[in-house]
């Protein structure tokens, strides 16, 4: 077992790294760092300090290895249009998109699964059909156009939810939440139903054909010959024993989630770290664009390792095939 976790550790700083140079390699593209932090009135004596300043004489391999060093560090350096430390300006958005995005995978765990049960036990009826066929709608549609349609029906015809904005936050330390405040709360809902809705759709897909494939097992029908109650192995046996893929499928999507909340941050000006990504592609804010880069592989990394180790763990087939 110890073999196996230290494979995915390396496995997870090998990934790490070459993100890190792709990363990296977004400095050397977009063009000259010095250029883009120097006003006009600047001299070549000036962009020539600045230069020597940053490490730019450096040799590539040097630039690159300090570059990570830093980053392990969480030192991304200066945001080229804020002029503060992008650690910091990220912490400061950090809060916002982890509460959208856990409600969001609350929210699909919580009409995911039982839209899931309901299309499995009634398949074949009307409105077992209809649930399916509006999770292909579901899967189809963009987040974006989910996001303008809410945000037309609920907010511009009916005018009873906010369009944009994140409403009254509360500081709890470092962490801002919403969800202590009525504005805050109201200001989720869109957002984070547009989030999740591709996330329902999944679920429930996953769960009708877990649910269907349990229900054909060999257990389930010795339940039936004894007389156990329906509901008793739907709910208890049935619904127990394909909700391991479910809570796997969702721990590796909420790094997902995270990486692609920028659209419906953008659609709902929601001040979370897609947004901060949007403003840093606009102005071309090299640091804050390769730190987001870096922080979302993260998040994507950890996940997929945790989900591995704890597969191996429970199942030990896993960790002997690596062998």
């Amino acid at each position: 077992m110890l073999v196996f976790i230290i494979k995915r550790l390396l496995n997870a700083v090998m990934v790490m790294l070459v993100v890190a140079f792709l990363a990296f390699l977004i400095f050397r593209v977009a063009g000259d760092p010095v250029e883009l932090m120097v006003n006009e009135m600047s001299t070549q004596d000036d962009r020539d300090r600045l230069r020597e300043s940053l490490g730019l004489n450096d040799s590539f391999i040097t630039q690159y290895v300090r570059f990570v060093v830093n980053a392990a560090q969480g030192n991304f350096g200066i945001s080229f249009r804020n002029g503060q430390e992008v650690l910091g300006l990220i912490a400061e958005r950090f809060p916002a998109t982890m509460e959208l995005v856990l409600v969001a995978t609350i929210l699909s765990l919580l009409i995911g699964v039982p839209l899931g049960v309901l299309t499995a036990i009634h398949r074949g009826r009307w409105h077992s059909e209809t649930l399916q066929f509006l999770s292909i709608v579901g899967v189809s549609l963009p987040s974006f156009v989910v996001g303008i349609l809410l945000i037309l029906v609920f907010s511009v015809t009916l005018g009873i939810m906010p369009a944009f904005g994140r409403g009254e936050v509360v500081q709890l330390g470092w962490w801002s939440t919403g969800l202590l405040t009525h504005s805050g709360r109201i200001a989720l809902v869109l957002p984070a139903i547009s989030l999740s809705l591709y996330q329902i759709t999944l679920i429930m897909r996953l769960v009708r054909a877990e649910m269907m494939e349990v229900m054909r097992s060999d257990f389930i029908k010795f339940a039936r010959a004894r007389g156990v109650p329906r509901w008793r192995i739907q709910f208890r046996h049935a619904l127990k024993n394909c909700l391991m893929p479910v809570i796997t499928m969702t721990a590796m999507n909420v790094g997902a989630l995270i990486a692609f909340a920028l659209i419906t941050e953008t659609v709902f000006q929601w001040p979370g770290m897609g947004m901060l990504f949007i403003q840093a592609v606009t102005f071309i804010d090299i640091p804050v664009m390769s730190a987001y880069l870096c922080i979302i592989s993260f998040i994507f990394v950890v996940l997929n390792t945790i989900v591995d180790i704890t597969y191996a763990l429970i199942d030990p087939r896993l960790r002997n095939a690596t062998r």
